[in-house]
């Protein structure tokens, strides 16, 4: 037997067929592509943690409950006592770990459509049954599809991004206030962009007995630590936590974000920074005649001139400025753009240009 034969008796035909995340090389690039914090730290502070990472013992295991971050974070993000936390490799670790508990149980993982995109790739790969659930013209939730089909497909974990990726904008309370009062499912309420929006639902974890938070540090500046948590009842984290791999986070991941916690004023500034500039940036493209779809994220939702969002991705990315484009992908976001919220000379570059690339079709 061969190496392909074995490997065609090993891996799932699912794995076989699905395809690796791809993630554009964008080296030397204006990189408005990732939802990512633009900007960097004071040189002084950056002296400052790389002292305090040459302090950490590499030889030893990581602390495995975290400890030091426990406290820092849940004090930071004002996590009430009442509940407990659970840190992941990244939020892709936490939603992995939540979809695993499903494995052999026949029950499903329901998200909106379209949203986050792992969220299906994960339930393929741990062959969770998967359903899409349908937004309205205003992509917010279409609530009585969402009843029907959390009960028609026995749902058993419901995803719902606040606000939501890509479109950015935010559910509606009263809508979302029915569907988990309608469901047992477990709704996991991922707040990636909380920083950027005056939405909380911490306090929906201790009113309601199926609701979970899940939260990250990705976006407000500490994409390279890969940390990600979620937060709730501590009956729920017990649990999930017996699924948790030990010495999930590593030791310079742990020592960097309690060091940026105790600078946690940076952070919120360059995230007020990032509000301030969606604020502006949204302006500007509104008055290019292009649809701007509300954020409350640190991206914008685009619709380009019908036809041409690609001819302009690759215009765009022809002079080294970097969007996501999205046009054939989901037919609700047909001719878009997502553009993330740089530092305000990269708005600048990047509208000058797309001035351009508008001027050149007409």
């Amino acid at each position: 037997m061969n190496r392909d034969q074995f490997i065609q008796r090993i891996i799932p035909q699912s794995i076989i067929e699905s395809a690796a995340y791809q993630v554009v090389d964008s080296t030397g690039m204006i990189k408005l592509d990732a939802m990512e914090n633009p900007y960097s730290w004071p040189d002084s502070l950056r002296s400052s943690l790389a002292n305090r990472l040459a302090a950490c013992e590499l030889n030893r295991y990581p602390d495995p409950s975290a400890r030091a971050v426990r406290t820092s974070i849940k004090s930071w993000m004002k996590i009430p006592n009442a509940l407990s936390v659970l840190f992941g490799n990244g939020s892709d670790e936490i939603i992995a770990l939540l979809i695993s508990s499903l494995i052999g149980s026949g029950r499903s993982v329901c998200a909106p459509d379209p949203s986050f995109v792992m969220f299906k790739v994960l339930a393929k790969q741990f062959r969770v049954p998967f359903h899409a659930l349908p937004l309205d013209e205003e992509m917010d939730l279409d609530t009585g599809q969402w009843i029907e089909g959390l009960n028609s497909n026995d749902a058993g974990i419901v995803f719902v991004p606040q606000p939501n990726n890509p479109t950015g904008n935010l559910f509606t309370d009263d809508r979302l206030r029915a569907v988990v009062e309608s469901t047992d499912a477990l709704v996991v309420i991922d707040e990636a962009y909380t920083a950027f929006t005056d939405a909380d639902y911490i306090d929906w974890a201790e009113k309601y007995p199926n609701v979970l938070i899940m939260r990250t540090l990705s976006k407000i500046g500490l994409a390279g630590s890969r940390f990600g948590l979620l937060i709730g009842a501590p009956e729920w984290i017990s649990e999930y936590d017996k699924l948790r791999l030990p010495y999930n986070i590593n030791t310079l991941s742990q020592a960097a974000v309690v060091f940026a916690l105790e600078h946690s004023e940076i952070l919120e500034e360059q995230s007020a920074a990032i509000r301030s500039e969606r604020q502006r940036l949204t302006l500007e493209l509104e008055h290019r005649n292009v649809k701007v779809w509300p954020s409350e994220a640190n991206f914008i939702l685009v619709e380009m001139p019908k036809g041409r969002a690609f001819e302009i991705f690759e215009g765009l990315k022809s002079v080294n400025i970097l969007v996501k484009c999205l046009d054939g992908v989901h037919p609700a976001l047909a001719d878009t753009l997502r553009i993330t919220v740089g530092i305000p000379c990269e708005s600048d570059a990047m509208l000058m240009v797309l001035d351009q690339l508008l001027d050149t079709g007409r």
